[in-house]
């Protein structure tokens, strides 16, 4: 574990609960939204008290861009997406988290933000470990 990750961090109870984690990075946790609407991950700096992109120290700001990046080019390779959305909104759960979302023209909601469209439709349990599992396996 590199020096002052996890220690004093834990996870927004919010964010476990809808959520499942896929593997550890560098910096961040890398989680899968339970939401098999869309392919929808979210990364988490292991950093305590961190609301923002400006609370970190420039070399996690560094880390963390090119985690997103890295996690982005995953998942439009896995998901054949039209667009990637990439958000760190926070106006609810103000932990640190950056959502990746892998959008086409013709999903639920499209072209409007996947944040607040419908009821979430969880996975089967089968379904979100086979989409881990494909996540992992493009990184």
């Amino acid at each position: 574990m590199l020096p002052g990750l996890k220690a004093g961090f834990t996870l927004d109870a919010r964010l476990e609960a809808d959520s499942e984690q896929v593997m550890w990075l560098g910096l961040c946790e890398l989680r899968v939204m339970n939401d098999r609407r869309w392919p929808w991950l979210v990364l988490v700096p292991q950093r305590p008290g961190a609301e923002e992109i400006h609370d970190m120290t420039p070399l996690d700001q560094a880390m963390l861009t090119f985690e997103t990046n890295m996690v982005a080019q995953a998942l439009k390779k896995v998901s054949g997406c039209t667009k990637i959305n990439t958000g760190a909104l926070g106006n609810i759960v103000r932990q640190l988290h950056i959502h990746i979302v892998a959008r086409s023209e013709g999903d639920p909601g499209w072209p409007g933000p996947v944040w607040g469209y419908g009821l979430r439709e969880p996975y089967q349990r089968s379904d979100l470990r086979r989409f881990a599992e494909t996540i992992r396996a493009a990184l």
